[in-house]
């Protein structure tokens, strides 16, 4: 085994480990967003009602980059192209910012602020993802 595929061995294992643990963040945020939804709107009684909701409403909206991310995480992991290192560091800094923490905006950190608040398994979620991008 050559240097470069060790290299890229230990890239695949940081993006595999970083997708699962954003996967895991990811849904416990949705759960999370699904609760306070219903709470003002009405309990959503089917998967298809509630995957509906999850698309199209402007509610979840705020998801949507944590969404994008695992899609570019798989994207890369599929690609038959040598992932270069320095396009490791930069999903792990976009992570980084993905996951900041800002009670005082109006945008998607002050709902992510608002899920860390209020529910136990987002905020461990995020501990773990945060293990990942901070070494």
């Amino acid at each position: 085994m050559t240097a470069g595929e060790i290299d890229q061995t230990s890239i695949k294992e940081q993006l595999n480990t970083l997708r699962s643990k954003l996967i895991v963040l990811h849904k416990a945020l949705i759960d999370s967003e699904r609760v306070e939804y219903e709470k003002s709107f009405g309990t959503l009684e089917t998967p298809q009602q509630f995957l509906k909701v999850l698309i199209n409403d402007p509610w979840f909206a705020w998801l949507q980059p944590f969404s994008r991310m695992v899609v570019t995480i798989d994207e890369m992991l599929e690609s038959k192209e040598p992932i270069p290192a320095e396009e490791l560091r930069a999903i792990l800094g976009r992570a980084r910012t993905l996951l900041e923490v800002r009670e005082e905006t109006d945008d998607s950190r002050r709902s992510y602020f608002e899920a860390l608040q209020r529910e136990p398994d987002v905020i461990l979620a995020h501990a773990a993802v945060m293990k990942v991008v901070n070494p």
